[in-house]
């Protein structure tokens, strides 16, 4: 051992270290600026929309520019004069009954309450809320991206104007026209109770309309979307051009 030994480190050598250390150091902050610092992706309405394939039983249908040109889309139909006569005329008288029958079945399942607080997703002028009042179920609303009061509410179901935990029964049949199915699906389950329900009636065995954007093959990517939810009831059913219902409960926590 050598005791009292000195080490003089001259300028020069001093920066070659600082300088091959930084070399070395930029690899490893550049994958912690990427993987920890960088945001993480989120939803965003204005993106360029590209066609989607989920477990080849999911598809996002192409030909949407942007955001605003699917929303402008789907306001085509929902604004269409002569389809909102329809809704509020013909439709209304023949369809209501039905839906109050899909509404008594799923009270003798125990899926839905008189007292259950809910809400019909993509609701257009209101059948299915007026089904629900008609079979006891008064505290029921619509949401549509054109209110009809006192119905329906204006709302986006990808990003619901409501609080989290809000019902305990969400009904909706326009699926189909979901452009992010992810994002439809945990806005459902972000504002359902601990415990409640979501039905939706969606086609398997046909595609759907021209306004639609998605097709669906089979229930197995419903069950992979809803991440918080857990597969409690599916049957056939003639629901107006869509053949399935399903029924999904969200878990206690």
């Amino acid at each position: 051992m050598h005791v009292g030994m000195n080490i003089t480190l001259t300028k020069p050598f001093i920066i070659r270290y600082f300088l091959l250390s930084l070399i070395l150091s930029l690899p490893f902050f550049l994958f912690l600026s990427h993987h920890l610092l960088s945001p993480p992706q989120q939803y965003h309405p204005h993106a360029t929309i590209i066609a989607t394939t989920y477990n080849n039983n999911l598809r996002i249908r192409p030909g949407y520019s942007s955001y605003d040109a699917y929303i402008q889309r789907q306001l085509n139909k929902t604004l269409n004069p002569r389809l909102r006569k329809i809704w509020t005329t013909r439709d209304w008288n023949r369809k209501i009954p039905v839906f109050a029958r899909f509404f008594e079945d799923l009270k003798g399942k125990k899926l839905l309450h008189t007292g259950s607080k809910a809400l019909c997703v993509g609701a257009r002028v209101g059948q299915e809320v007026e089904a629900l009042r008609r079979v006891g179920v008064s505290d029921s609303l619509g949401m549509d991206l054109v209110p009809y009061p006192p119905l329906v509410v204006q709302g986006d179901f990808h990003d619901q104007p409501f609080e989290n935990g809000t019902f305990d029964f969400e009904f909706s049949n326009v699926f189909d026209h979901a452009l992010y199915p992810e994002r439809f699906v945990a806005e459902i389950e972000r504002t359902l109770k601990p415990n409640g329900v979501c039905v939706l009636h969606v086609a398997l065995a046909r595609r759907a309309d021209k306004y639609s954007a998605n097709d669906l093959y089979s229930v197995e990517p419903l069950v992979v979307l809803f991440k918080r939810s857990v597969l409690v009831h599916v049957r056939g059913v003639n629901g107006f051009g869509l053949d399935t219902e399903v029924a999904f409960r969200k878990n206690t926590r």
